[in-house]
Order: structure tokens, then sequence, then C-alpha cells
């Protein structure tokens, strides 16, 4: 049974959180306090992060890229590392770019391009509707979001316009989902988690109809795991696009890189044995 909500005190809740395992009992304690807007509020948010759920849901928000981004139950919540897939990309573009966030989960890759961008058009897509309607939430300022599958769901008139295509596509091995922590495998959708056999079904598919939307010189930039690296190279390189891999120890990040053939200096090819330029 919970705690009257009057009783709810920072000392309180930090030893509820900590006796459920949670290890950064402290600051949930306080972003708790700060969100709630009553007490009887507090206490729900406090009984749904005690039976599991993530704290991001509880929330309603995900910190991301110096944003808040809304999250729901069912959402991909999206992780600090994803942060240096933004900053490759941003890194890349020019103002008035035409961005497309794939697999887009709740829209924050696309949120925080169309927040550090001058003048972006952004488009977002993802095959789940309770992602596309959190999306659209986070795109409310600027930009579109399409239900479907990858490429189809994207409207004709952007084929060969795409300056930055982004994609933080699923990539766990199958058989690894059951070894996720209980928050992301028991309370995300396991198509924003399960990759296939070796975890890169997804992303050969984003690679293999790059080229066809992207603008002459435009880049695809996809997150990878370390081990995955060198298939991920090989799958931009199959695809005719020149690849470059990016590493991050500060975020813990990976992120390849494609250049389409065209305008502009090709950047520096990596192996497919996956050598990584480390920034």
């Amino acid at each position: 049974m919970s705690a009257s909500p009057a009783l709810l005190s920072l000392p309180v809740l930090i030893t509820r959180l900590r006796a459920v395992g949670c290890v950064f009992a402290e600051e949930e304690a306080r972003l708790l306090l700060s969100t709630a807007t009553a007490p009887d509020a507090l206490a729900l948010m406090v009984d749904r992060r005690e039976a599991g759920l993530p704290l991001e849901h509880v929330l309603g928000w995900a910190g991301f890229c110096g944003l808040r981004i809304a999250v729901e139950p069912g959402v991909f919540v999206p992780r600090r590392r994803t942060e240096f897939l933004v900053e490759r990309a941003a890194a890349l573009a020019r103002p008035g770019a035409v961005v497309v966030d794939l697999c887009c989960g709740s829209g924050a890759v696309g949120a925080a391009l169309a927040a550090a961008l001058e003048r972006a058009e952004l488009h977002a897509a993802d095959i789940d509707p309770v992602a596309v309607r959190c999306a659209r939430r986070n795109a409310a300022a600027g930009g579109r979001v399409y239900e479907g599958d990858l490429y189809r769901a994207l409207p004709a008139g952007l084929r060969g316009r795409v300056d930055l295509l982004v994609a933080n596509a699923p990539y766990v091995p199958t058989r690894e989902i059951g070894l996720l922590p209980p928050e992301a495998r028991l309370h995300e959708p396991r198509v924003a988690l399960d990759g296939g056999s070796d975890g890169l079904d997804v992303q050969r598919r984003v690679t293999a109809g790059a080229l066809r939307w992207l603008a002459p010189g435009g880049h695809l930039l996809m997150e990878t795991s370390e081990r995955q690296t060198a298939g991920t190279v090989a799958a931009f390189a199959r695809a005719g696009l020149t690849p470059r891999v990016a590493v991050s120890d500060t975020l813990q990040g990976t992120v390849v890189t494609g250049t389409s053939p065209g305008r502009g200096r090709k950047s520096g090819a990596a192996t497919a044995s996956g050598r990584s330029a480390r920034w």
C-alpha cells in the first residue's frame, strides 16, 4: 500500500526507490518531485516507478540534447549515446537542409536536429502508430511525421532531395532481446529493439534504399554498436555509399556516416574491418 502523499518527502522517496534497486535514487526522486503537479500525482508516479515502469515513461518526458522529449508508455526511450548521432549529423548540415529521421520512435533525433539547424526541413517516419503519435507531439513546432515501413512512409517528392538521412534503426540481435534490462525488454516495443538474427536486418534495408532518396553528396548516418561496426560499414559500401566511422568515448556511441556520390568532398572511407575515426 502506498504511503500517504503528504509523507512523500525527498528522503522517503529516496529510500523507496533504493529499495527497488534504482541506482540513481536521489536524482530520480528529485525529478519526480519537480514533475508531479500534486501529492496524489506524485504518489501514483512513485507507485509506477516501483512497479518497474521506466522513469521516462513515469515522468512523461526524457532529456535529450538539452530538450524535453515527450515519451509515453510503449515508446522507445531515447538514449544518451544517440546524442552522438545528432552531433555528427549537425556537423554535416547546411542551412535549409532537408532532414529525414527514419525509425524515428519518439522523434527525438529529428527534434534535436530541427532545434540545432538553421531552417531545416524535417521529415520523420516510424512503423509504430504509438511512436508516430508521440513524434508528432515532439515535431509540433515544425516537421512532418509519417506512419509506415521505412521509405514507404515518405512522400515521393523527397526522392533525391534528402541532405541528411538519420536512422537509429534497431540493432539488438533477436537472441539477445532476453538479456536486455527489464525496463527495455518489458516496456519498450520489440519492433524498436529487434534487429534480426545478427541485429543488422533493418540497417541493411535502410542502406539498400538510401541512394534513391539522398541528394548528390547527401549523407546517411546510422547508430550501431562497436562489435557490429564492420557489418554496418559493409552494408554502406554495398549500397554505394562512402562510409566513415566515428566513435565517442564520452557518450559510448558509434556512428557510421555514408556519403552519396556527387557534389562536395567525400568522407574518408573506413574499411569493412571496422577501423574507427575517434572524435
